[in-house]
């Protein structure tokens, strides 16, 4: 029900080129993830370390160079060409809100029993690659809002299928 005024005219067309800018953009993104031309980025990585200890990291698929980035603090720390990629494989962890729950029963004792009850899950993507004659690995935590696009991705920009652990699903 739009109004012919021009209040109405005007917020129909704002609107119209909001929803058109709206779906170019969704359209570039998806465009990207499937082998587009440009690098895809992904900012909310962390890089597990020998100790199990999580660090922010990016990871960056370079479509022209045909290589993987691990970026810490905007440092290359990896550079992993997709020929030397040997394995993919995802895993997901589930375990219980133990100390978030312990830390709200101070406040509520049921409040905390019912977020002690729950489970997160954690996103974990391994890339074994060889480096001139040893095999090397590196373990990735995945955020929960992007590994999805992330294992698309890697599927699409290396070539090499994803082993998928306990009956893990893309």
């Amino acid at each position: 029900m739009f109004t012919t005024g021009s209040n109405g005219a005007t917020l129909c067309a704002v609107l119209l080129a909001a929803s058109a800018h709206c779906l170019g953009e969704s359209r570039s993104n998806s465009y990207a993830l499937v082998g587009g031309a440009g690098d895809v980025d992904f900012r909310r990585t962390e890089l597990v370390d020998a100790k199990g200890k999580p660090t922010a990291a990016d990871l960056v698929f370079e479509t022209a160079q045909k290589r993987m980035l691990v970026e810490v603090a905007g440092r290359s720390l990896l550079d992993i060409p997709y020929a030397s990629v040997e394995k993919l494989t995802y895993d997901y962890s589930k375990q219980h809100r133990i100390k978030e729950g312990a830390i709200v029963m101070v406040a509520s004792l049921g409040a905390g029993a019912v977020v002690m009850m729950t489970s997160s899950k954690s996103h974990w993507l391994t890339i074994e690659y060889h480096d001139g004659g040893a095999v090397k690995s590196v373990v990735l935590k995945l955020s929960k809002k992007e590994y999805k696009d992330v294992l698309r991705t890697a599927r699409a920009q290396t070539g090499k299928d994803i082993e998928f652990l306990k009956d893990a699903k893309l």
